[in-house]
């Protein structure tokens, strides 16, 4: 149990402050990133061995390939697909692709909010600037909650 309870802790403090970053100034930081990464990789392995750390760490790599496409794309910016990878590293390779949909349905409701605030304060978000973009470490951090929670039930 005491391994469940750091890996909420970790990912909850992670996501967080990923979030926070990502919301004041349009940065999620290599430091952060790495950070996540191997608390997610560390308790991998401390919840089950080399098998488990395998897993993890597949389901980050993947993750990184799946960001930097979405980064060609210009979907996402560089920082939310290292910060993707680095939420992947908590979860093993069999939870890709809920992990993905819940991001996706955190990113939706972000955006529809994002679409609500800036048309009410069109003077504060302007389109040019870093902060007229949608915070998507937002919806990284959020949807590996929401999927976090899930897992939990």
């Amino acid at each position: 149990m005491a391994i469940a309870t750091l890996w909420l802790g970790a990912l909850g403090l992670f996501a967080s402050a990923g979030a926070l970053f990502d919301i004041f100034t349009r940065r999620l930081p290599n430091l952060l990133c790495g950070a996540m990464l191997l608390a997610g990789l560390g308790l991998a392995f401390a919840s089950g061995g080399w098998s488990v750390l395998g897993l993890h760490a597949a389901h980050a790599a993947l993750a990184l390939v799946v960001g930097y496409l979405l980064f060609m794309a210009g979907v996402f910016a560089g920082g939310d697909g290292k910060f993707y990878a680095a939420v992947a590293s908590f979860f093993p390779l069999s939870g890709m692709l809920t992990l993905f949909v819940a991001i996706t349905a955190v990113g939706l409701l972000l955006y529809i909010v994002w679409n609500i605030i800036t048309r009410i304060l069109p003077d504060r978000f302007k389109k040019d600037g870093d902060f007229g973009k949608l915070p998507y470490g937002v919806a990284i951090g959020g949807g590996a909650l929401a999927y976090a929670g899930f897992l939990l039930l």
